[in-house]
């Protein structure tokens, strides 16, 4: 089992669940004993989302009531759309096949890129799993702290993967912001950005939490890099305006932005956007979604699965190293949100969409 699971990739996923359940029967069966549940993650083998869902296998076999058989089932492909269409097509509302998967499918639903068949708005939730990202710089910049960004002498170039896929929060706060950034955009993953930061060809990364507690914090502690922000945690507000509990000592957007602006709330088409595509990306990074017509006694399954695995001493121990420490979150608190933000104001949609074919050359 890998050491981190985001350490793999940012860009690239847990569960299917299986019941004979007809719709709308009060007698239904309740149980997944003797199913084998596919859990479809449409990226290869190895990435940070095939990484979660094998990781989270033994614990959804265990906590699952009827103990079902999981089984991941990578099905990779147009950057994820390839499987998300598949399932689209192919899931039956019996639970029996989940599509576990990021916001590299999220962000081209909310985009309206054409090659995308599914409907991810409709569907049902079965459980979530948080990301968290660290916003850092060169101490050779001369900044020392979030006030120094805008009267800095330097220019901040930031390396990233693509702008619509897990850089797009990330380039979505430097409009909040306002920050004068040059993206230099087509890096492979986020390891090679590490090292052109690291070679001072760049000088404003971010990293997910896990790589960057184990291997950018120690750099902060030696002065060689300021921590800047994290992308936030949804708070009670349902915005990402909390603390990252894996980072707590680190502000967030949110808090940035009111201290560049003497304490103003952010607000606007670019905080919405912000919004909803940072849920998407980490507030609810890795989700389980399951066919539209799945009824409500097999999301209960679901949420109680979620409220033991969270529970379990091991999951907590091993998930430090593997997920970063983020508990599940239940499809009762993750559903509501989720479909929010995967359909923004059509003026959101819009912004999006002039941003990225303008400014990063995205063709929709």
């Amino acid at each position: 089992m890998a050491k981190s699971l985001l350490a793999m990739v940012a860009g690239a996923s847990v569960v299917a669940l299986g019941l004979s359940l007809p719709i709308g029967d009060a007698n239904a069966q309740t149980t997944f004993a003797g199913k084998r549940i596919q859990v479809i993650v449409p990226f290869a083998p190895g990435g940070a989302t095939d990484v979660a869902a094998r990781f989270l296998e033994k614990y959804l076999e265990r906590h699952l009531d009827g103990n079902p058989d999981v089984e991941v089932v990578n099905r990779a492909g147009g950057g994820s759309i390839l499987g998300a269409n598949w399932f689209q097509e192919n899931a039956k509302p019996d639970g029996e096949t989940v599509l576990f998967t990021t916001s590299s499918t999220a962000n081209p639903y909310v985009l309206g890129q054409k090659e995308v068949k599914y409907d991810l708005a409709s569907m049902r939730v079965g459980y979530s799993l948080p990301f968290g990202s660290v916003t850092y710089v060169s101490a050779k910049t001369g900044i020392k702290s979030v006030k120094d960004l805008k009267n800095t002498k330097t220019e901040l170039i930031y390396g990233g993967i693509a702008a619509a896929a897990s850089d797009l929060p990330t380039l979505l706060s430097f409009e909040v912001l306002d920050l004068d950034v040059r993206a230099v955009l087509g890096f492979t993953g986020r390891g090679p950005i590490r090292l052109a930061f690291d070679r001072g060809e760049t000088n404003l990364d971010f990293q997910f939490t896990p790589v960057y507690e184990t291997q950018v914090a120690d750099q902060v502690a030696s002065g060689k890099v300021i921590a800047l922000m994290t992308g936030g945690s949804v708070g009670p507000d349902g915005k990402l305006t909390a603390r990252d509990p894996a980072v707590p000592d680190i502000p967030t957007v949110y808090e940035v932005y009111k201290e560049l602006n003497d304490g103003k709330e952010p607000s606007g088409v670019e905080w919405d956007a912000y919004q909803s595509i940072g849920a998407l990306t980490l507030g609810y990074g890795l989700t389980a979604y399951l066919h539209k017509d799945t009824p409500d006694e097999v999301i209960e399954l679901f949420a109680k699965a979620v409220e033991r695995i969270n529970a379990d001493p091991e999951f907590l121990k091993e998930g430090k190293e593997v997920i970063g420490g983020y508990k599940l979150i239940s499809p009762k608190d993750a559903e509501k949100p989720l479909k929010a933000a995967l359909q923004p104001s059509e003026e959101v949609r819009s912004y999006l969409r002039k941003l990225l074919s303008e400014k990063y050359g995205v063709t929709f």
